[in-house]
């Protein structure tokens, strides 16, 4: 229905166009043909006929049709505010109605002296500050849609590689910049409106998943912004849990009843930033906190962090040391036994320290993790191994395949999958096996035991993807004092 719509939309706007055309003394059929209409708009609007090849260029080509456009729009004599506005948003209803006013004529090449001579105009302090407004917030939208954008980390899952406080740029051009999906959006603003709450988005416009060119393909190991897969479905009240742990834990009728629920597009789910350790085909598992990559010892962040177990003789730690070292710690019930995020080489350091008798790394095996079903009994230490899909990758169903892989095929292809009667149907037809649509991947936070990542919810789909981390500009120690809240050895620091 949408897309009808969209095709009715865009003939209404080629028809004023067409009509306008004509109104310049050319053939109306030269408005339709793509780049060539945008040749013929230079020529009347005495703008450089070679911009046509800017237009070729992902990002520029807007700026360089809008102007075009509105160029082409100031020779009939439509330069107020709300004549610009509408011609932008709404071209479908006012072309046509231009195009069929006896009254509205082509006065003539808008970017020469002779038509600002005989046709003045000038615009108000308000107008001048309303542009100024409107190109900066189109521009900075293009810019952070398309090119790159900054971020900031609010959690520990990736410590010791990123702190919290860094402020990185992510660039959308590496893999390719993903066209919105939702493209009808308050500026700047995610998914929550600010100050006031409730959406920053409308669902009135989805488009499909597509994504322009890159400059390269995602490497394994990369540090990757994606959107949360399981942020599909929220909790407004409580959203540092995800939807399918609360109804694993409280139920589902409970959940609803105590929680205001809301769904949101992929392109409006929370933006979560992890190391691609698993490719489209790779194989995946753990063995007591080591990470396998099929079957090989996977790389190992220079900066890694697992969870310790610290034995003392009791008579405590330096809280002041502890800080200088970045290492979160937290006592025990038995006050001479401590927990610690920490790297291999900072363990080693705290071993040999007079009042520690012992350092034991943890190996978790109470977290259940995905699929958080019965035939399995996986922890976040110990799991797999699990086959992460690729795009024509067919999987045979049945009881063990479709924990692993059932999510991926309801919610991330977009198909319905069925039991009855011992046999899998998809979309109401009997099947056997499935054929993957799209990519995955496999994340995990370098913060091992303090991240929540794919060992919790599964893969992550390609068109989950935002874009590539590059550097820390900006890192601010919340704890630190005065000018020592900024880490200076970060700004500008590349992320490996």
């Amino acid at each position: 229905m949408y897309y009808i719509i969209f095709f009715i939309l865009i003939i209404a706007t080629l028809y004023g166009l067409w009509l306008l055309f004509r109104k310049a003394g050319k053939q109306g059929w030269e408005a339709v043909i793509p780049f060539y209409r945008e040749y013929i708009m230079a020529q009347l609007t005495a703008r450089p006929t070679w911009w046509v090849i800017l237009l070729l260029v992902p990002i520029v080509n807007i700026f360089i049709f809008y102007a075009l456009y509105l160029d082409f729009l100031k020779s009939f004599g439509k330069r107020r505010f709300w004549e610009t506005v509408v011609a932008v948003l709404l071209p479908f209803i006012f072309l046509p109605l231009w195009g069929r006013d006896p009254n509205i004529k082509y006065l003539g090449q808008s970017n020469t002296e002779e038509f600002h001579k005989k046709y003045p105009y000038k615009k108000s302090v308000a107008r001048e500050w309303a542009d100024a407004i409107i190109f900066a917030t189109i521009a900075a939208s293009l810019i952070r849609g398309f090119l790159i954008e900054a971020y900031m980390i609010p959690t520990g899952s990736m410590e010791r590689s990123l702190l919290i406080g860094d402020f990185l740029f992510v660039s959308k051009l590496n893999y390719g910049p993903r066209v919105p999906m939702t493209p009808i959006a308050f500026p700047f603003a995610h998914h929550t409106m600010p100050v006031t709450g409730g959406k920053a988005y409308s669902e009135v416009v989805q488009l499909p998943y597509k994504r322009l060119p890159g400059f390269q393909k995602i490497k394994r190991n990369d540090v990757v912004v994606f959107n949360f897969p399981a942020g599909d479905t929220v909790a407004l009240e409580y959203q540092e849990t995800t939807y399918a742990d609360l109804v694993r834990n409280m139920g589902k009728e409970t959940v609803h009843n105590q929680f205001t629920i809301v769904t949101r597009p992929i392109d409006k789910r929370e933006n979560y930033i992890k190391r691609c350790v698993g490719m489209p085909g790779d194989v995946v598992s753990l063995e007591r906190a080591k990470l396998l990559i099929n079957g090989e010892p996977a790389f190992t962040p220079p900066e890694m962090q697992h969870a310790y177990f610290v034995y003392t003789d009791g008579s405590g730690l330096n809280r002041e040391r502890m800080h200088d070292l970045r290492i979160d710690f937290q006592q025990m019930s038995d006050p001479s036994v401590f927990m610690m995020h920490m790297t291999v080489p900072q363990a080693e350091m705290i071993k040999n320290w007079g009042n520690v008798q012992d350092v034991e790394m943890i190996i978790d095996e109470s977290s259940i993790a995905y699929p958080h079903d019965k035939h399995y009994n996986w922890t976040i230490d110990n799991f797999g191994p699990l086959t992460i899909p690729a795009k024509g990758w067919t999987v045979n169903l049945d009881s063990l395949t479709v924990p692993l892989y059932g999510r991926a095929i309801r919610d991330y292809e977009g198909n319905t999958l069925e039991k009855k009667a011992g046999d899998y149907y998809i979309n109401g037809e009997k099947v056997t096996n499935y054929t993957f649509k799209q990519n995955y991947y496999w994340m995990m936070g370098d913060n091992r035991h303090n991240s929540l990542d794919s060992r919790s919810w599964g893969f992550v789909p390609e068109d989950h993807i935002v874009g590539k981390a590059l550097f820390t500009w900006m890192s601010w120690d919340e704890k630190g004092t005065f000018l020592s809240k900024i880490r200076w050895n970060r700004i500008f620091k590349g992320i490996k």
